[in-house]
């Protein structure tokens, strides 16, 4: 699960997202990642973002777990009015083992999980050796492109 906020208590928000995963039965919270603080993406005029990956282990069906995703943006008083706009929590389904759906309401894999390094570094941190469905590609190799496109995209590269 990927975890985000830049509005109000952002730490305090993913901390009770985190604790609401714990009390949810029928998922098992196997580690937490590090907390990044990012830059937003597409809309920018907004505050940094700080972001984690949650491990775990569910009996949860795939609609079942987005329910309660949907359910901890609720209790965060989560608002959308802006694609990619500022939020008090973003509750995302980044993979669920290797399965693949692709429906009107739910995508796994997360349709840009591969194109953001504030979800692939701490998925990495958490499972290194993860290989992401379909083609099995790793992560870690992955991330390591984006790093070095980042590096070479900086203003002050030379």
């Amino acid at each position: 699960m990927g975890l985000g906020s830049n509005l109000g208590d952002r730490k305090f928000e993913l901390d009770r997202a985190v604790a609401g995963l714990v009390a949810t039965v029928g998922i098992d919270v196997l580690a937490v990642a590090t907390y990044l603080e990012t830059a937003p993406m597409g809309y920018r005029e907004q505050g940094p973002f700080l972001n984690t990956v949650v491990e775990i282990d569910t009996g949860l069906s795939p609609r079942e777990l987005w329910a309660v995703a949907e359910n901890l943006e609720r209790k965060a008083a989560r608002v959308r009015i802006v694609r990619y706009g500022p939020r008090t929590l973003d509750v995302d389904i980044l993979l669920y083992g290797d399965l693949v759906l692709d429906s009107p309401e739910l995508i796994i894999p997360h349709p840009r999980l591969r194109e953001r390094v504030f979800v692939l570094s701490p998925l990495v941190e958490i499972a290194p050796a993860i290989l992401l469905p379909p083609d099995n590609c790793p992560a870690h190799a992955l991330l390591s492109d984006l790093l070095q496109k980042e590096a070479l995209d900086a203003p002050n590269y030379r």
